[in-house]
C-alpha cells in the first residue's frame, strides 16, 4: 500500500505511469460495465474503485485515474456531454477523500474501516450527488432534470461507499497476510 506521509511530489516514473494506467482501466471497466440506467445517465460501481485508489496511488495519480477513467466511460458509453463535468467531479471526489482521510494522525495506521474513512467516502459521495445534480440542471436547462437524477445518484453513492468499505477491508486483511 502507498504511504501518504510523504508530502513532496514523487517524480514521474515508468512504474507510476503504468500503475496509473492500470487503475484508470479498472475505473473505466467498473464504470462502463455494470451500468444501471437512471434518469439522464447511469449508476455504476466505479466510485468504489475511486475511493479505493487512496490505498494504491499518490493523490495526483489517483485524480488522473479517477477522472480520465470515468470520462472515457462517458465518451464510449454514449454520454459525451458529461465528459467535462465528470473530469471535474471525479477529481474533486479524490481530493475530498485524500484531504479527509489519507494522511493519518501521528502514530495512526490508515484503516479503511475507520470512522474517518467512512466519513471521507460519504462526503465524497455527497459531493458527487450534488455536483451531478447541479451539472444535470445546467446541461439540460432545468432544475427538475437535476432533481430527477438525485434518487439514483444517492443510491449509487450509498452502494459505492459500502462496496469500497467491504473490498477495502478485504484488501487490507490480505495485505496483512503478506
Amino acid at each position: 500500500m502507498y504511504s501518504h506521509t510523504a508530502r513532496r511530489q514523487q517524480p514521474v516514473s515508468t512504474k507510476s505511469l503504468c500503475m496509473t494506467a492500470v487503475c484508470m482501466a479498472v475505473v473505466f471497466m467498473m464504470t462502463f460495465m455494470p451500468r444501471i440506467p437512471i434518469p439522464f445517465g447511469y449508476a455504476h460501481l466505479g466510485d468504489a474503485v475511486i475511493f479505493l485508489l487512496i490505498l494504491f496511488l499518490p493523490r495526483r495519480q489517483a485524480g488522473f485515474a479517477a477522472s480520465i477513467g470515468s470520462a472515457f466511460s462517458d465518451l464510449l458509453g454514449g454520454f459525451p456531454i458529461w465528459i467535462l463535468p465528470t473530469l471535474v467531479i471525479k477529481w474533486v471526489m479524490v481530493e475530498i477523500v485524500f484531504r479527509m482521510a489519507a494522511i493519518p494522525a501521528a502514530g495512526e495506521r490508515p484503516s479503511v474501516l475507520s470512522m474517518r474513512m467512512l466519513l471521507a467516502f460519504s462526503v465524497s459521495a455527497l459531493w458527487m450527488v450534488i455536483a451531478y445534480a447541479g451539472a444535470g440542471a445546467l446541461l439540460y436547462g432545468s432544475t427538475g432534470a437535476g432533481l430527477l437524477m438525485t434518487p439514483g445518484l444517492i443510491g449509487e453513492g450509498v452502494i459505492n461507499v459500502a462496496a469500497a468499505m467491504a473490498v477495502g477491508a478485504a484488501l487490507q486483511k490480505a495485505a496483512e497476510c503478506f
